[in-house]
């Protein structure tokens, strides 16, 4: 099966800033603001509150872990790709209809934490948390696959960009300001605060058209040959169907990938995994490392965190005008290049020490390539799936983009501690050269700029 299309090379007239007045991307600034909202409100300030009640420090570690329900999303992926929501998926369509039930389900989570006293009924909190997590993750996959599907490939950036920027705006909100509600009344009133808020993404779905896809004949051509291969076996009746149920939705999404691509399937997934991991090793270490070598609190609240954000959301936006006017390859091989490039910034700033200017000069190097890395990838990562399966798909590559740098990531402390700072941020910029060559192999054998969207392109 291609992979390609002589007439995916072409990209469209530029639209330059007008890109960003496109009614579905300024629709996903409200739909990121709908996915990061829960995010900190089982994570983060769901330990201050506790913690500020005087619950004991075990139980908050334990219940940290109800955030794990992100990392193992592409478990029922399959079922959002596969499942209608009762009544719903006739009304709204089988992304908004998915979208729908888990904001109602976060916004019934987080009014049931408002109501319960963490004090007294602590297991009920739990049990609240973990439905505002699993609607959350559940959230994620639909908006994820709704993204992709809903415009063409030149425009996923832009969507990407103002998703992040809805996304972070909701974090402030989920974090300083359910602190700040918490602190002039209660935290009954700031979790009832932020089930409102939840209204934005719900209206937001209500407004929105469901994406027009359609499935190829290869792909149903593939999941015909899995049924006569079921029929011909043992299966029969229920069996048979719970068999064919399964293996449409678990089993083909990667089989399709791989007899999508072939052999240069694995060098795809090399790329996705090593892509970040520079920039992880980086995230994991960033706020240890400027404590160590002398900056204050508060210089690191004003420049690396309310100035980083900025820079990040200003290089999310550049990418996504970037993807629209050059297309996705060349701006992925130049931030392949720009994100080990701003770890040896951070090698720089730990050899002259805590000057404020090095550090401005480093947040805006690294802030402003992630933001562009981000735009990108998530563009790039979307050009990769097949519209019978994007949600499965999509779960499937952010996790393997993220799993092997978070794991890594766990050993950078003691690699810190031994080499020190200088010699550290030099080896993990080295972590960057596995993805600069992988990312030429692309422009040979699977061109970025070049792959076709079954469904959509």
């Amino acid at each position: 099966m291609s992979s390609f299309s002589s007439d995916s090379n072409r990209l469209p007239e530029p639209e330059g800033l007008k890109v960003y007045l496109q009614p579905r991307v300024v629709g996903m600034l409200f739909l990121g603001f709908s996915a990061g909202l829960p995010l900190l409100l089982v994570g983060g300030t769901f330990s201050a509150w506790l913690r500020d009640l005087g619950v004991e420090l075990a139980a908050i570690g334990f219940l940290s872990w109800v955030g794990m329900a992100h990392s193992i999303k592409v478990l029922w992926a399959p079922l959002i790709d596969r499942l209608p929501v009762p009544l719903l998926t006739r009304l709204m369509g089988r992304r908004r209809s998915w979208m729908l039930l888990a904001q109602l389900v976060i916004a019934g989570g987080l009014f049931g934490m408002a109501m319960t006293d963490p004090t007294q009924q602590l297991e009920l909190v739990a049990i609240w948390a973990v439905l505002v997590a699993f609607g959350s993750a559940t959230q994620d996959v639909a908006i994820d696959a709704y993204r992709v599907e809903a415009e063409a490939k030149h425009r996923q950036a832009a969507m990407a960009a103002t998703y992040v920027t809805g996304y972070r705006v909701a974090i402030l909100a989920a974090g300083a300001g359910a602190l700040h509600m918490a602190a002039l009344d209660s935290w009954s009133l700031a979790y009832t605060g932020m089930a409102a808020l939840m209204l934005v993404g719900v209206i937001t779905t209500f407004c929105i058209a469901e994406p027009k896809v359609h499935i190829t004949r290869d792909t149903l051509d593939q999941e015909e040959r899995l049924t006569r291969f079921l029929g011909a076996s043992r299966h029969k009746g229920m069996r048979l169907n719970l068999s064919s149920l399964f293996f449409s939705a678990f089993v083909a999404p990667f089989t399709e990938f791989f007899e999508r691509y072939g052999k240069v399937a694995l060098l795809i997934l090399l790329f996705v995994a090593t892509f970040r991991i520079s920039d992880i090793f980086m995230g994991t270490m960033a706020n240890p490392f400027y404590l160590d070598i002398g900056f204050s609190k508060e210089q690191i609240a004003n420049i690396a965190a309310a100035f980083g954000l900025a820079m990040t959301l200003l290089g999310a936006a550049l990418g996504g005008l970037m993807v629209a006017r050059f297309g996705i390859a060349p701006i992925l091989i130049l931030t392949a290049f720009m994100a080990p490039a701003t770890n040896l910034i951070f090698a720089w700033l730990a050899f002259i020490g805590p000057q404020p200017d090095g550090l401005v000069l480093a947040i805006i190097a690294d802030n402003i390539t992630g933001g562009l890395a981000i735009s990108v990838f998530i563009a790039y990562l979307s050009s990769l799936t097949n519209t019978a399966y994007t949600a499965t798909q999509y779960a499937l590559f952010s996790s393997v983009m993220t799993l092997p740098g978070q794991f890594a990531a766990g050993f950078t402390g003691v690699l810190a501690a031994n080499v020190g700072w200088v010699s550290f941020f030099t080896i993990t910029a080295l972590t960057g050269l596995p993805a600069i060559i992988l990312g030429f192999l692309l422009l040979r054998f699977a061109h970025p700029d070049k792959l076709k969207r079954p469904g959509i392109d």
